[in-house]
């Protein structure tokens, strides 16, 4: 179960979303943009059926039978790969020094860090933010458009969509890497992406609305307020 560039369902939506306040319902009701909500919510069901019956017991297994130094050489890896997106996507948003950066961390990385299984990039204080062309196509204005639920992929919205092809047409490698640190990474945070669902009164607006803002916050490089998962989940 990948993140192609943090649509795997409900993987990246709920890995910040324990600050900050949460849209007030009426808010909420003001900023949607969900035409296909009937369609999204088919398809949100279908994502939930597929992780309790087959990805999360693929995952706990997984946990069981690999030891955590590994956990974390495959996920430095997969990361590793996401690394040239995070390059040109930086670029786009003229924002040359996290560019630099991602450029350096994936070279030190691929080469002193054996392929990515080490991250000595970072004992070098070589940091970048992720970044992806989602993200480069907001910063030049381009709108979110409708949100969509994709099958097994899970929350997006058009740009996003549109982004995630584009990176595979220009480089699918990139692409491979941020679905197997989707599958990582959804490994890392099982139990609070489940409880998003498990613990609201709609699963559905839950996780929309944790999407949605995650991406805001992500967009505007954490200037913007993360939701409270709390009232998020009560949505």
């Amino acid at each position: 179960m990948g993140n192609f560039a943090r649509n795997t369902a409900v993987l990246a939506l709920a890995l910040g979303v324990m600050t900050g306040p949460a849209l007030a319902d009426d808010e909420i009701e003001s900023h949607r943009n969900d035409p296909l909500e009937s369609m999204n919510r088919f398809t949100s069901g279908l994502n939930a059926v597929l992780r309790k019956g087959i990805f999360d017991p693929v995952v706990d297994i997984y946990q069981f039978i690999t030891p955590d130094p590994i956990e974390g050489a495959i996920s430095n890896a997969a990361s590793n790969l996401s690394e040239p997106v995070t390059a040109i996507s930086s670029i786009l948003q003229g924002d040359s020094e996290n560019a630099g950066n991602a450029f350096q961390r994936f070279l030190v990385n691929s080469t002193v860090g054996i392929g990515g299984l080490g991250d000595p990039a970072a004992e070098m204080g070589i940091e970048s933010r992720d970044e992806d062309l989602g993200q480069a196509f907001a910063a030049n204005g381009v709108e979110a458009g409708p949100h969509l639920v994709l099958p097994i992929l899970g929350p997006t919205n058009f740009r996003d969509a549109i982004g995630d092809i584009a990176t595979s047409l220009a480089n699918p490698l990139p692409l491979a890497g941020a679905a197997a640190a989707g599958a990582v990474e959804y490994s890392d945070n099982q139990d609070l992406i489940n409880d998003i669902g498990n613990n609201s009164l709609d699963r559905y607006v839950a996780e929309r609305e944790a999407y949605e803002q995650n991406r805001n916050y992500e967009i505007s490089n954490g200037l913007m307020l993360l939701p409270d998962f709390e009232d998020t989940a009560n949505c």
